[in-house]
């Protein structure tokens, strides 16, 4: 079973979330397991795929990317190869031969193979959150990644229905900054950490009780919703 110091609870900071942006990025961090340890678990308990990426090197004081981009977009936290689809493995053992190679190497899961992800803003994402538990709707696993963006696992192919389901509800997904990520798509798991900006964390840690994820269809009139939402918002500070 997934041992995570403390799942972030969404009853208490949504308001915050919605209204300020601000409060729900002051969210406690989460203490994780090594990185190691995550990768191997996340194979032989959920099955996931899982390949290591780069990791944080420290340089003169600062801590600098792996690949050592000093305009890197994502310090610690891309693949290190092209070809990392070929790379990843849903093999315990063989992830854990691969971080042993380079222990502080990012833990990130491929998509489009055991889940896709769907990709918001965070003050949207625990906004329609609230929504969904108070719907009592059945979720999967949601991370929050310290660009301030939420992820919300759901089956895979989901990806491929979104642009069409927001369509319908009347909005455009990338008007709306809600990202669908699948194949040829990968995410960073907990414990990885960004740059100076944090860790990724678990905001719905994978349990028994959601190894079995929702269709994209789902969970995409909430998300929409609070997309929408959040998108006008930021229309009208801008204007």
């Amino acid at each position: 079973m997934f041992i995570v110091d403390k799942t972030i609870g969404v009853t208490g900071v949504v308001d915050a979330a919605v209204t300020d942006v601000t409060d729900a990025a002051q969210t406690p961090e989460q203490r994780g397991e090594p990185l190691l340890d995550s990768a191997v678990r996340y194979a032989e308990e959920r099955h996931w795929d899982v390949f290591p990426g780069t990791w944080l090197e420290a340089v003169e004081g600062k801590e600098r990317c792996s690949c050592e981009r000093s305009d890197c977009p994502a310090p610690g936290a891309h693949p290190t190869r092209p070809d990392w689809a070929t790379q990843a493995t849903g093999s315990g053992v063989a992830a854990r031969r691969l971080w042993s190679k380079q222990p502080r190497s990012s833990v990130l899961l491929p998509t489009g193979r055991t889940f896709d992800a769907l990709d918001v803003p965070e003050s949207a994402g625990f906004l329609a959150l609230a929504r969904m538990e108070r719907m009592e709707m059945t979720l999967g696993p949601v991370t929050r990644t310290p660009e301030r963006r939420m992820l919300f696992f759901v089956l895979p192919g989901g990806s491929l229905k979104v642009d069409d389901l927001v369509r319908k509800l009347g909005w455009s997904a990338s008007a709306i900054d809600l990202v669908a990520r699948g194949e040829g798509h990968y995410v960073a798991a907990p414990p990885t950490r960004v740059g100076g900006y944090g860790a990724v964390q678990w905001v719905r840690r994978p349990t028994p009780a959601n190894r079995w994820l929702p269709d994209a269809e789902e969970l995409i009139s909430p998300l929409a919703y609070a997309c929408g939402r959040d998108a006008a918002a930021a229309r009208a500070r801008r204007s």
